[in-house]
């Protein structure tokens, strides 16, 4: 890399774009529903049209990954993406069919939804030899997150939602200048090859198996609210301001909560999946909370609880994963655990959350959550007592792949 690729005022833009960039989507996927609404959609139309982001990130992030790839230029390919986005931003709010917002909206998310992930690569490639600090550049996401959630609310109180593309579009361009700012930039993060042969033969594993099974049951809750809850605290009489409040509630502690589980949370199976159980246990109390929620004020309140149970499950169940896989194959597990939780459950969320909240309303999509999650919960017990009583008779009947263990506690 170049050796201005160090230099401060490179940083600040790297922090800037981070800042930005989250800003950006936390005003699609916190008010985009909202002036769906306002346009004369439904909530199953809401629910289906949402439902192509995940569908379409499934094709569109090999894509993106094999083109940065091939360009060695990752801020280049996310200039594409960027430049696409904005591009067909303008076809998104200004479609007057439903076909035609259908067809925008697909487009629109492959150039979309893989801007994270190449987000998070292209602050590995400013700083190579310091990935300790990739955390730091991170926050500033977090920051943008959070401050543009509210910022945003309060703004859109005053302009209305039917303006909702100009703030979109007017932090888009500003994310764009800031990755124009930055050097040249002709490497991209070195990372190992993804070993593949006999993935399949370690994949029916029943530990494994189990995990996914029960973390889509988690998730799928979790995407429905991502999706519906701007629409039911304005269903309880909530403005804009009081949706970029809870936003900002559910995500100002997240970096605390991850900070504290990478620092305090023992590495051993049987504790971490233990610990999946009681996360899940708080899902539960979560979304009977919403169930039961009769003002908007508590709805933003109740979010709090979003940085223990969405942060820490995601962050236990990427050490699950790495302590259940053998190391060649560490790669495509967490890829296939990225996939069911934000592909196949986003998908399921949104399509299931649409038809519930249309057909039954908002208390009684969070009541069928609480199921959902107390479903995980079980599971995850059940599955905490088989590794810490059965775990080597069972482990001999699943016909895994064995390898060295990185506990005395893995069933590999």
């Amino acid at each position: 890399m170049q050796e201005n690729g160090s230099k401060p005022s490179s940083l600040t833009s790297l922090k800037a774009f981070n800042f930005l960039i989250y800003g950006t989507m936390v005003i699609f996927t916190s008010y985009f529903q909202l002036y769906l609404q306002d346009a004369g959609m439904n909530k199953l139309e809401i629910g289906s049209l949402m439902a192509l982001g995940p569908l379409i990130s499934l094709l569109a992030n090999p894509v993106w990954t094999f083109a940065s790839e091939r360009l060695r230029d990752t801020k280049r390919s996310l200039l594409l993406m960027m430049a696409g986005t904005l591009l067909l931003t303008q076809f998104v709010f200004h479609a007057d069919t439903f076909t035609m917002i259908y067809v925008a909206m697909m487009l629109f998310f492959f150039f979309q939804s893989p801007m994270f992930a190449q987000s998070n690569t292209l602050i590995l490639g400013y700083i190579p030899d310091q990935p300790h600090r990739f955390g730091a550049f991170r926050m500033w996401g977090s920051i943008g997150w959070a401050v543009t959630a509210v910022a945003a609310g309060l703004f859109l109180d005053r302009i209305g939602i039917s303006r909702l593309s100009f703030v979109f579009t007017g932090i888009l361009v500003l994310a764009i200048v800031s990755v124009l700012l930055l050097p040249p930039l002709k490497r991209t993060s070195e990372t190992p090859p993804m070993r593949l042969r006999g993935f399949g033969r370690f994949a029916v594993n029943r530990y494994f198996i189990a995990f996914i099974v029960l973390g889509v049951a988690v998730s799928v809750p979790t995407f429905m609210n991502n999706t519906f809850m701007s629409l039911y605290i304005t269903e309880l009489g909530g403005s804009k301001t009081v949706v970029g409040l809870a936003v900002f509630l559910s995500s100002i502690l997240e970096m605390g909560v991850l900070i504290l589980f990478n620092r305090y949370l023992r590495r051993k199976l049987s504790t971490l999946v233990g610990c999946l159980s009681l996360v899940s246990l708080l899902f539960v109390l979560r979304w009977q909370l919403m169930a039961n929620a009769t003002s908007p004020v508590e709805i933003a309140v109740i979010q709090i609880l979003h940085s223990i149970t969405f942060g820490g499950f995601f962050f236990v169940g990427t050490q699950v994963v790495r302590l259940l896989t053998p190391a060649p194959f560490r790669g495509p597990a967490q890829a296939l655990y990225t996939l069911t939780w934000s592909g196949i459950s986003g998908m399921l969320g949104s399509l299931a959350g649409g038809w519930l909240f249309q057909n039954f309303g908002g208390a009684a999509m969070y009541k069928i959550c609480v199921m959902l999650a107390l479903i995980g919960a079980a599971g995850f017990g059940i599955m905490w007592y088989w590794i810490r009583v059965q775990h080597h008779t069972q482990a001999g009947a699943a016909g895994t792949v064995t390898g060295p263990a990185d506990d005395d506690d893995s069933p590999l």
